[in-house]
C-alpha cells in the first residue's frame, strides 16, 4: 500500500499448512490434503495457525486501505508461503522480492501461540534457534538373519550413531549454553530375517550461539563418521534437509513497540518473552537487505481451557485458536505496530 511520503514498513504473514489430520471436531475444520515430495498423499491443515496469520494481516491491507487519511508512508505486505520448510522467506528473497517491492525501514511479524487470548508476548535480542535439519544414509552390508556375521548390520551401527549424537549436548555443550539434538526418524529393512544394506535417519539441530552450532555440527560428522568406520562400512552419506536461521529481534525498535502495544492494550496484558528452541524463517527477510526486524506473539486460548490444562500446541491436531479475542488481537498489534511509524 501506498499513501504519499513517509516511512516504508514491512509486514510478513506465512501462509502455510501442515501434514496434519485435523481432529478439532470444528465445522470449519480443514478437509484438505496435499502430496509430498516422494508422491505420498497426506491430509492438510492449519495446525500453526497460519490462516490466523493470514486472517490479521488481510484486515489490518484493509484497515489501512480504507483510512488513509490517518497515515503517510509504504507499507509492504508479506505473504510467504514455506515457512515450515524453511524455504519459503529465501526463495521470495531469492525471486527478486526486494527487487519488486519497496525496501522496507524494518519489517514486523507476529504468530498465534497456546497462550491467554487477548495477551502479547514480545522480547529483544535471540528469540528463536538456528535449526539445521539432515537426512544420513548409512551404508552396510546385507545378509540373512541368521548369518549376521558375513553382514555390515546398518541398523545397529546407525543405533550406535543415534546413541552417541544423543551425548553431544551433555559432554561438548557448556550446561548454560542451550542446544538440543533430535533424531526424528529411522527406517530400515523391510522383514524380520533379513538384513537390509542401509538405514536412513533424519535428525534436527537448534542452536542460538554460532559457536555452539560450528561445534554442535562438527560433531555430528565426527561421530557419524568414526562410528562407520569402526564397523568397516562405508563412508555414510549426510544430506542437508532444511536451515532456519536465527530470529533476532532488534532492541531499539522492540523497546518501542512494547511501549506501543501497553499503550494499546494496557501494560498487564503485554508479557516478557523468553527465548524459544523453536524457529522461523522470518529473519531472513530483513537480513537480506540489512535493516531490522521484530517478531512477537498472541495468544490464542481461553482462560478456561489454560485453566483446565494443557491447551493444544502449535503442530497439534487439535490446534483451534479461539476466534475472539485471538483475531481481534492480531489485528489491533498489527494495525498499532505499523501505526508507530507511518501513523500521522
Amino acid at each position: 500500500l501506498r499513501n504519499g511520503a513517509g516511512p516504508v514498513i514491512g509486514l510478513r504473514a506465512d501462509t502455510d499448512g501442515l501434514p496434519v489430520l485435523e481432529d478439532t471436531g470444528l465445522d470449519y475444520a480443514s478437509r484438505a490434503s496435499g502430496v509430498l515430495e516422494d508422491g505420498t498423499e497426506v491430509p492438510v491443515m492449519h495446525a500453526c495457525g497460519h490462516d490466523t496469520h493470514m486472517a490479521t494481516a488481510l484486515k489490518t491491507a484493509e484497515l489501512y486501505a480504507q483510512g488513509t487519511e490517518h497515515w503517510a508512508g509504504s507499507i509492504v505486505f508479506i505473504l510467504q508461503p514455506g515457512e515450515e520448510t524453511a524455504a519459503g522467506a529465501k526463495a521470495m528473497v531469492d525471486d527478486g522480492l526486494w527487487d519488486k517491492a519497496p525496501k522496507p525501514e524494518v519489517i514486523y511479524g507476529q504468530h498465534v501461540m497456546n497462550g491467554l487470548a487477548g495477551t502479547i508476548t514480545i522480547m529483544e535480542g535471540a528469540a528463536m534457534t538456528t535449526a539445521d535439519s539432515f537426512r544420513v544414509t548409512v551404508f552396510g552390508q546385507g545378509s540373512h538373519g541368521s548369518m549376521p556375521e558375513h553382514s555390515i548390520d546398518p541398523i545397529v551401527l546407525g543405533a550406535a550413531m543415534v546413541m552417541r549424537l544423543q551425548t553431544i549436548v551433555s559432554r561438548q555443550v557448556a550446561p548454560q549454553s542451550a542446544a538440543v539434538v533430535t533424531v526424528g526418524s529411522f527406517h530400515a529393512g523391510l522383514k524380520e530375517n533379513v538384513i537390509p544394506d542401509r538405514a536412513i535417519f533424519t535428525l534436527n539441530v537448534r542452536t542460538f550461539d554460532p559457536k555452539v552450532r560450528e561445534t554442535v555440527l562438527g560433531s555430528i560428522r565426527g561421530i557419524i563418521t568414526m562410528e562407520a568406520g569402526a564397523s568397516g562400512a562405508p563412508e555414510p552419506l549426510i544430506e542437508d534437509i532444511s536451515h532456519f536461521p536465527p530470529l533476532y529481534n532488534d532492541p531499539a525498535e522492540t523497546a518501542r513497540l512494547t511501549e506501543a502495544f501497553r499503550a494499546e492494550f494496557g501494560a498487564e496484558r503485554v508479557l516478557p518473552g523468553q527465548p524459544v528452541m523453536g524457529s522461523e524463517d522470518f529473519g531472513a527477510l530483513g537480513a537480506a537487505i540489512g535493516v531490522p526486524s521484530v517478531f512477537w506473539y498472541f495468544g490464542g486460548n481461553d482462560a478456561a481451557t489454560l485453566a483446565a490444562g494443557t491447551p493444544p500446541a502449535n503442530h497439534s491436531p487439535f490446534f483451534a485458536p479461539v476466534l475472539e479475542p485471538t483475531l481481534s488481537t492480531g489485528v489491533r498489534a498489527a494495525v498499532r505496530a505499523l501505526y508507530s511509524k507511518v501513523g500521522m
